[in-house]
């Protein structure tokens, strides 16, 4: 390093250490040793140099940062019920499709004219209120939907928020959960001290001191339950009405709406008047108002099957392709990106637009120089639109997409798909496991990531650097960090280190599932790596399928097909995933997955032929397995019950007969249930 670049970093790293002080001072101990315009000019100085100079980079500046982290402020305390989150819908395909799942699943006939109960999707902070025996006693944070912060005496300075309810109708026990904001007009007497209300509202519930949360103008929605006692409500417009009589403020906005055609006009007609709204909203939700529907969907890993968010529409803008370089996904998929001029879109600076793959550039015939229209819709990372043809030069370059992998020189292949008799669109660098470094490391991000191992601390970024200097290679080099050595690095140091050190240790302790879908399967999603979970039970029979390659019995699991079998059996032929397994079998302590053990239909399999009545296949599973019985996908010796509805498939019935397996209609079935 030059001795100039090392005094910047130098000069750098003591303002960072500077603001780093005065924001525990002002967050952590409210009482702040310097006045709010010489905080600020601090923090201009240090955005100045981050501009003037590209090499400084630190997890801790403030345009990275509000405030300071809650995790060492407050304790933490499990949802009775876990916080979802909600599926989005963008178009009227989408809802389409969400009714289309909703039907198939309730087997339901006629669901052209559901009931939907509209809410407003306020862009706030979300929280979970606990009232026991009417008194307000805990106050959550959403924090990963399983566990939140416990905020409660900072929620308690919301005016919105009863603190005592003795409404004859209010239950004993109940969460009571909705949108902590700050209205726009409040919002500007404080916008200087935060990026937006969103912002505002989060950094406010961050408080450590409930004195300083009572400053800022918090406004508070419910919308939902979580856990409760039994309410004599049977739909979730009931409910809503239930919350205004016990206290609540509910949406003035919220509707009863029947239909996609009446959904798509109502979406129409209040985009228009949001921006005259006194709170910011990102879209629409759309809830089922039958709340024994609701139950029978129930949810999937993350999001309830019966509710959506239709988001507005996107903001977009225009800008120069100043060139297409190409990312390499875990699964080694080859994503053409464009880098453009950064261009505002929505109130976020943008300087990336995925191109999606070499197919979609050719079509619309994207060039490196072209102007072009981006779009960025909601959370989806921006595309390209269109170009603008009459603004293309003569200088505009075609884009020749790589026969080769970039990172490793691999063959780029594309996947031949059995059903639809075609090549996928996108192209894969053919290595497998860690031998190629991107994906190698894409494979690391994978594995400490929020839904796989949940290491806080172990970003994508620091990944990226821990991967530069050689601390991490492979997932279980995760296990051997030289701590010492990290305290030695910028940014860095001996509580960072530490509180480091303590979530990885915590990571070690893991459920199967979650286990095997942090490995990065190809195909081995959330879902998928429940269903061989719930297969292999115990960490030792999955280490057995290593050993033995028994990947013919994978066929007995219902919902794992062709597709997957094939991309396990690809893994687990790699000999560095097949170290990299037994490396962290014996590091890890990996929980067996606890099967229903009591039920009707105990040590029972079965498997559904021909269509029921006034039930869908989905949901007889379901029921299936929440009486403790098990789901085949083929008809073999382990298999107990073959039910069978109407027009069922008659080679399978001929196979159960002669291997002497029961064959059941759907009546007797529903006689054990019973």
């Amino acid at each position: 390093m030059s001795r100039d670049k090392e005094k910047i970093k130098n000069l750098y790293q003591s303002k960072l250490e500077k603001l780093k002080k005065h924001n525990k001072k002002y967050y952590e101990d409210s009482n702040p040793q310097i006045d709010d315009s010489e905080y600020d000019k601090l923090k201009k100085n240090i955005l100045d140099l981050e501009e003037k100079y590209k090499f400084l980079k630190n997890k801790d500046s403030p345009s990275k940062t509000v405030g300071l982290k809650p995790s060492k402020i407050f304790l933490k305390s499990k949802h009775r019920l876990k916080m979802l989150s909600l599926s989005n819908a963008f178009d009227e395909k989408d809802l389409i499709n969400f009714e289309k799942k909703i039907s198939n699943f309730l087997n339901l006939k006629e669901y052209k004219n559901i009931e939907y109960s509209v809410e407003p999707k306020i862009d706030g902070i979300s929280a979970s209120l606990t009232y026991k025996n009417n008194i307000l006693n805990l106050g959550l944070s959403r924090g990963d939907g399983i566990e939140g912060e416990i905020i409660t005496e900072n929620l308690k300075t919301i005016k919105d928020i009863p603190k005592n309810i003795n409404h004859k109708t209010f239950p004993k026990d109940i969460d009571i959960r909705g949108e902590v904001y700050i209205a726009k007009k409040d919002f500007e007497s404080i916008k200087d001290r935060f990026a937006n209300p969103r912002n505002a509202a989060s950094g406010s519930l961050r408080q450590k001191d409930s004195n300083e949360t009572k400053k800022i103008p918090l406004k508070f929605i419910a919308y939902t339950y979580g856990f409760k006692d039994d309410i004599g409500f049977k739909k979730q417009s009931e409910f809503l009405d239930l919350l205004k009589n016990w206290g609540f403020k509910v949406n003035p906005h919220n509707k009863l709406i029947k239909g996609i055609s009446g959904l798509i006009a109502h979406h129409k007609d209040f985009e228009k008047k949001r921006h005259e709204l006194d709170f910011d909203v990102d879209g629409l939700v759309y809830k089922i108002n039958d709340i024994n529907l609701q139950k029978r969907l129930g949810s999937v890993t993350n999001a309830p099957r019966w509710a959506i968010a239709h988001k507005f529409s996107a903001d977009s803008s225009f800008s120069e392709i100043l060139n297409i370089e190409i990312q390499i996904g875990r699964t080694g998929a080859l994503t053409p990106v464009a880098k453009i001029k950064p261009v505002n879109i929505g109130g976020v600076l943008v300087s990336n637009a995925t191109l999606h793959n070499e197919e979609e550039i050719i079509r619309k015939d994207i060039r490196i120089g072209d102007t072009v229209k981006v779009e960025r819709a909601g959370d989806v990372i921006p595309h390209v639109l269109s170009v603008d043809l009459k603004k293309r030069s003569k200088n505009a370059k075609k884009f020749l997409f790589p026969i080769k992998c970039p990172s490793c020189g691999s063959k780029v292949i594309k996947d031949f798909n059995k059903i639809t008799k075609k090549y996928d669109a996108v192209k894969r660098c053919s290595s497998e496991g860690y031998k190629c470094e991107k994906i190698a490391i894409e494979k690391v991000k994978h594995f400490v990531s929020k839904e796989a191992l949940n290491i806080e601390g172990l970003g994508k970024k620091v990944v990226e650097k821990f991967w530069e200097l050689n601390f991490i290679k492979l997932p279980s080099d995760v296990f051997l960090l030289d701590y010492e050595k990290i305290k030695k690095l910028d940014g860095w140091g001996e509580l960072s280190a530490n509180n480091l050190k303590n979530s990885i240790e915590k990571s070690k302790n893991i459920g199967l599932d979650k286990f095997i879908f942090s490995l990065g399967i190809r195909h081995i999603g959330q879902e998928n790596a429940k269903l061989l979970a719930q297969y292999f039970e115990t960490k030792d029979k999955f280490y057995n399928l290593m050993k033995n390659f028994d990947f013919l019995s994978l066929s007995n699991i219902d919902g794992i097909g062709e597709t997957q079998i094939k991309s396990i059996k690809n893994f687990f032929s790699d000999q560095i995933n097949l170290k990299v397994i037994s490396n962290l079998l014996s590091t890890m302590n990996i929980r067996e997955i606890l099967q229903i053990k009591k039920g009707k239909l105990k040590n029972k399999t079965f498997l559904f032929t021909g269509k029921l009545k006034n039930l869908s296949r989905a949901e007889a599973k379901s029921l299936t397995e929440q009486n403790a019985g098990k789901i085949l996908s083929n008809v073999n010796k382990k298999l107990d019950y073959l039910v069978i509805g109407e027009k069922p498939t008659n080679k399978k019935i001929k196979q159960a007969k002669e291997l002497k397996i029961k064959v059941i209609e759907q009546s007797e079935w529903e006689k054990l249930l019973k």
